[in-house]
């Protein structure tokens, strides 16, 4: 990762200070298993230069965008960077003080406390990721509000006031728009870095898709880029749903190709038919029909 990140130009000193952050602290081999392999990387200096340095100063940050601007990537590859152990926490309906710090169970006949992910993530180190946050009940926020600001603790009722590990960082995740989200209270903004996500380029788009797929020819990787653009530009002027708009299905499409099915199919799987409404399907495959043949196979897109 660390590589990685100098080709994508991030000041050396930046990477020094990264490196000293896993010489200071590192990881239980009891948690080696939760450090993070990613499957894809971010791609985008500017974010990366704002994330790394509000991490290395010991903030929680929050990224923020619209969909398929890669915030659950990146905030995958920022745990797997500064190699600590990741904890993953969705926020729904039903999540709750319980779920997030723990809550009495028995074992051996005897009542013992089983920690949740906030808890472990706290004393173990971690880097807890907290997805779609605007979705949480104010129950649940309530438990944050002192893990994340200055006094960096958790009151466990019944059991013991916990101080957070020195490494311990959150990264936040949200998107207007989806349905349940809400307005973020001001208490709970005020207690992270806050990134705005911008679109992914073109340009970046398409070296995400030769870095997945390294036979993948240079024009195909570009026109896919364009198209995925094209959708995300009739999705702005609300002649489509964001539905579409999927860019992991976008990659898992590439993925099909490769083993065998056509472009046109393997598009109507990873796109088109993320729309339900028939007339919204017809639209996308005219947007894909006019960039790319529904024809082309394996052979076409990748060297041999």
């Amino acid at each position: 990762m660390l590589d990685f990140l100098r080709q994508e130009g991030i000041e050396e000193n930046i990477i020094e200070r990264i490196e000293e952050f896993r010489r200071c602290y590192p990881v239980l081999p009891e948690d080696e298993y939760r450090v993070s392999q990613p499957k894809y990387r971010y791609y985008g200096t500017d974010i990366w230069n704002k994330a790394l340095t509000a991490l290395l100063a010991g903030e929680n940050i929050l990224l923020v965008g619209p969909k398929a601007t890669g915030k659950n990537v990146l905030a995958e590859n920022l745990s797997a960077v500064f190699r600590r152990p990741e904890w993953n926490v969705s926020f729904y309906l039903n999540t709750d003080a319980s779920s997030l710090i723990g809550t009495d169970t028995f074992k051996d006949g005897a009542v013992v406390f089983r920690q949740g992910p906030i808890y472990k993530c706290a004393v173990r180190g971690g880097f807890g990721i907290l997805d779609e946050i605007n979705m949480a009940k104010n129950e649940s926020l309530a438990v944050l509000h002192a893990t994340l600001d200055f006094r960096r603790i958790i009151d466990v009722p019944g059991y013991d006031r916990i101080e957070l590990s020195p490494c311990t960082r959150f990264i936040a995740t949200m998107n207007y728009g989806y349905a349940g989200t809400r307005e973020l209270n001001e208490a709970l903004a005020s207690r992270f870095m806050v990134i705005n996500m911008p679109i992914i380029s073109r340009e970046n788009l398409s070296k995400l898709l030769k870095s997945q797929f390294e036979n993948l020819k240079d024009d195909y990787a570009k026109l896919l880029a364009e198209l995925f653009d094209d959708i995300r530009k009739k999705c702005d002027s609300s002649e489509i749903s964001t539905k579409p708009l999927d860019l992991r299905g976008l990659m898992s499409s590439v993925s099909l190709v490769a083993n065998g099915l056509s472009m046109g199919q393997a598009l109507e799987l990873g796109i088109i038919n993320k729309s339900f409404d028939d007339f919204e399907r017809q639209l996308v495959t005219d947007i894909i029909n006019t960039k790319i043949s529904p024809k082309l196979a394996a052979a076409d897109i990748f060297e041999s």
